[in-house]
């Protein structure tokens, strides 16, 4: 490494440290009045609301990186370009692809980094704060885990299994409730395909009840459609489910097999597991982006008009990513195109544009 390339990524990152650090502080104070009047109702102390923000922290990290990466580069090739220090460059024979190359190579490297810090911190870290919210402030009973890829409840006196639990729809497939005496042994059992939370109550379908009578035989029971009267609510589960976003990607690719392999819809899973390997790469479409439009800006200059194009670019691709995602989770695109589209899009016009720069 020669000195220019030290010199280049040493003013890189002291800006990317700086935006990093600048983002970070920015997202705590507005999850900071956006959660304040929730800890204050539950009488929450100090130290439950510093743990909820200290944890938050690996989660905004992997959401900020990509854009810090563009503001960082945005800033450090307009600050070289606003004093003509990229001029003196081409002067001494070193092409624009050459000065980028130092970035280029970090950002290959954040890449990697940002994959494996969302597969082994970001999931815990959500996890933590999830609980602080929902068991230590809320004081929400958590009677169940996620074990083996599905979801164990402990009621008063059942175990419930489900195969997976959509939050958003509110919506159990595979369940299997074993109603216990007090003894332990069992004393009914019902099976059921689904179950929905509709109109403050859950309704089961195509369940089969077995219930044992006097001489422990089974007698059943089919249904089409019933109402089943548990105590339970979807908050309840909600507690012990894991999303996407709560699993690595190793992690999720396990469960989607599983459910998959059990018959069920996995188009929305799919599509985060997808999301998971396409996101990272962001990281260094950013500076291939970043490059030309901060050379762009050699005779206005600027470093405010560098965040303004950071923040816009940041926006545009966030808006294009949730939306092709989205249209994914609905099954209007297929699922792995809908993961990467932002990235295609993206990389199509980093690649133009960092293809025409002045070299």
């Amino acid at each position: 490494m020669n000195i220019l390339d030290k010199y280049i990524l040493k003013e890189f990152l002291k800006n990317f440290i700086i935006t990093v650090v600048s983002f970070i502080v920015l997202f705590l104070i507005v999850d900071f009045f956006e959660k304040i009047r929730m800890f204050l109702s539950n009488n929450a102390s100090i130290a439950q609301m510093s743990s909820y923000f200290a944890f938050s922290i690996p989660m905004i990290i992997s959401y900020i990186l990509p854009p810090a990466v563009l503001l960082a580069t945005l800033i450090t090739f307009s600050s070289f370009s606003k004093f003509n220090e990229i001029t003196a460059m081409k002067a001494n024979g070193i092409n624009i692809y050459r000065i980028t190359l130092p970035v280029l190579i970090l950002a290959s490297i954040g890449a990697v980094f940002l994959f494996f810090f969302s597969e082994l911190i970001t999931p815990a870290s959500i996890q933590k704060t999830t609980h602080i919210v929902k068991v230590d402030v809320q004081k929400q009973k958590t009677l169940g885990f996620f074990k083996q890829d599905e979801i164990w409840y402990h009621a008063e006196n059942a175990i419930y299994n489900f195969k997976m639990f959509d939050t958003e729809k509110n919506m159990l497939r595979g369940i299997t409730i074993n109603y216990l005496n007090p003894d332990f042994s069992l004393n009914s059992r019902i099976d059921a395909q689904s179950g929905e939370w509709k109109n403050n109550q859950w309704i089961f379908y195509n369940l089969l009840i077995t219930r044992f009578d006097k001489n422990n035989n089974p007698v059943l029971e089919w249904s089409k459609e019933k109402m089943i009267n548990i105590p339970e609510k979807p908050a309840d589960f909600k507690v012990i489910q894991k999303d996407a976003e709560k699993m690595g990607y190793f992690e999720l690719r396990k469960y989607v097999k599983k459910i998959k392999s059990e018959g069920y819809d996995v188009t929305k899973y799919l599509v985060d597991l997808h999301g998971k390997i396409a996101f990272p790469l962001i990281v260094l479409i950013m500076v291939f982006i970043a490059v030309p439009f901060s050379l762009r800006s050699e005779r206005s200059g600027g470093v405010m008009q560098s965040i303004g194009i950071g923040i816009l670019i940041g926006f545009s691709y966030w808006i294009v990513h949730a939306f092709s995602m989205s249209l994914g989770k609905s099954e209007i695109l297929p699922a792995l195109f809908a993961a990467w589209a932002a990235n295609i899009l993206f990389g199509a016009v980093a690649a133009f544009l960092f293809y025409k720069v002045n070299t």
